[in-house]
């Protein structure tokens, strides 16, 4: 797996090559270029809007702007920095969709997990999946909601910086500020997480009362996971930990980061049938009258 934010030496040089040939009318440089970074991408709308199908359209109008403004790359940075800025514009101003559509605060978020009933575990003959996905399916959703509670900027600051791990460097580049402003950034958005979760999650704090598993149930019951149709578990080969290995950041405040661990333990999603995905958006009429494909 390709990581885009590893800082070593002649990182980027496979980018500029593909670029260059994509810029020449080369269709496979072009799907080439765009399967390095969509699940990275994709990664990072699915925390900004939580629902992977929201993702997905997300993920699309980005590599739609990427596609259609490449030609204006000049190689003036690195195309990762040209190519996540992108990305980072466009979360930040998008319209609002999934799971941002109702606005939430750590206050309303706190309460209506408190309102959801604890209840025993399904059968495991009344649903299709074993049991322990659906635990697991509730926990990823429960974590990643709490990540709305941030604002856009803090929720794509703290997925570039905690959850993928990129430096201060690279994550000031991204979003156009200074390296000690993204760690400025960082902290607050670390500090905010971490007190509401240290005051409610018991993945956290072992002295709070919610517990995955008693909240399962009621999560079903409530639409929250759908047994049916989970959004999570089943759609990952890997966890962020394993993707994003080398891009690990050192301990630099003193928030326990235990609640960072559960965070890099959530699933790197890839947007359904990748490739084939890619290549119905390229022949999208808008798509291939800009680049010119035969």
């Amino acid at each position: 797996m390709h990581n885009p934010f590893v800082e070593v030496a002649g990182e980027g040089e496979e980018d500029v090559e593909l670029v260059g040939r994509a810029k020449m009318g080369d269709r496979e440089a072009l799907e080439a270029i765009l399967l390095r970074h969509q699940a990275w991408i994709y990664n990072i709308a699915v925390r900004m809007v939580f629902h992977p199908q929201d993702a997905e359209e997300v993920t699309q109008e980005v590599l739609i702007k990427v596609i259609t403004r490449l030609s204006t790359f000049q190689g003036e940075s690195k195309f990762r920095t040209w190519l996540y800025r992108i990305t980072a514009n466009h979360v930040l101003n998008m319209k609002r969709r999934g799971g941002e559509s109702q606005p939430h605060t750590f206050a309303t978020y706190a309460a209506a997990i408190r309102d959801i009933p604890e209840r025993d575990l399904p059968d495991p003959k009344s649903v299709p999946v074993e049991v322990p996905l659906l635990v697991e399916e509730a926990k990823i959703a429960c974590t990643t909601g709490m990540l709305l509670c941030l604002d856009r900027s803090q929720r794509l600051t703290f997925t570039l910086g905690e959850i993928l791990g990129v430096s201060d460097t690279v994550g000031g580049e991204i979003m156009e500020v200074s390296p000690d402003n993204f760690r400025q950034r960082l902290a607050r958005a670390r500090r905010d997480l971490y007190q509401f979760m240290n005051h409610q999650c018991g993945l956290v704090n072992a002295s709070n009362p919610c517990r995955c598993r008693k909240k399962t149930q009621g999560f079903i019951n409530e639409g929250h996971v759908d047994p049916q149709h989970l959004l999570f578990v089943p759609r990952h080969v890997q966890r962020i930990h394993e993707a994003a290995a080398e891009t690990v950041r050192e301990i630099d405040d003193v928030v326990d980061r235990s609640y960072a661990a559960i965070y890099r333990d959530h699933p790197f999603l890839t947007p359904t049938d990748q490739a084939q995905w890619l290549r119905r958006m390229l022949d999208l009429p808008e798509v291939r009258a800009t680049l010119q494909l035969p």
